[in-house]
């Protein structure tokens, strides 16, 4: 009961994170990337982290491996994460690595329990794991991008990867039936496909241009 509590907390964050950004892009008719975009997808991602241990799918543990530092990047470009109290900050940072040395001091019982789930088949897990990549790339994609441009942004690419990640992910959530995973990766399809089409209209670079002329008046 716990496990799912969590995991479907960590969904909602997901979704509102999705859901505020899209409403935010729709009105100022430009997609951008708000700071309560970044602090959803930490708290989020947090709580992920904890659901795919307690479930024992090592497809989303590696989904939240990555992204979870990139989020805390993007805060600090937002300002937010210096705003943060030390001893807050410390916890965040170290419990991704706590929980990867739990890990390896526990290494044959995290390949019997992840690799060797007899309720996940390998096929499975390594399908599962692609949409995981993917969706995680997108972040990794997203980070490159705004730091080349010393600016958190959302690109155009961030969209594409994100519906191709949720897609295959829906379907691994139908195989497995997860209903934690499959409802929460349908909340952002919708908001995936209208940032696309407000980022054709208005393209990130251009916007970035035209921030950067307005600073230069």
């Amino acid at each position: 009961m716990i496990m799912y509590v969590v995991g479907f907390l960590s969904q909602l964050f997901f979704s509102a994170r999705t859901l505020l950004q899209w409403l935010m892009s729709e009105k100022t008719k430009q997609v951008v990337s708000p700071t309560i975009f970044w602090i959803f997808s930490l708290l989020g991602s947090y709580l992920m982290f904890i659901y795919g241990w307690m479930r024992e799918d090592f497809s989303i543990l590696l989904g939240q491996l990555i992204t979870y530092y990139i989020y805390i990047w993007n805060l600090d470009e937002k300002g937010t994460w210096k705003q943060l109290h030390s001893l807050l900050k410390i916890i965040i940072i170290i419990t991704p690595v706590v929980a990867i040395a739990y890990v390896i001091g526990k290494e044959d019982e995290f390949i019997r329990s992840f690799f060797k789930n007899t309720n996940v088949p390998i096929w499975l897990l390594v399908f599962g794991s692609i949409g995981q990549i993917i969706f995680t790339l997108r972040f990794v994609y997203q980070f490159f991008y705004s730091v080349k441009r010393n600016e958190s942004m959302l690109p155009m690419g961030f969209w594409v990867l994100s519906l191709v990640g949720s897609l295959i992910i829906v379907i691994y959530a139908i195989i497995r039936k997860d209903l934690v995973l499959g409802l929460g990766q349908s909340v952002g399809f919708i908001a995936y496909i209208r940032n696309i089409m407000i980022d054709l209209k208005h393209p990130a670079d251009d916007t970035a241009k035209a921030k950067h002329q307005e600073t230069q008046v």
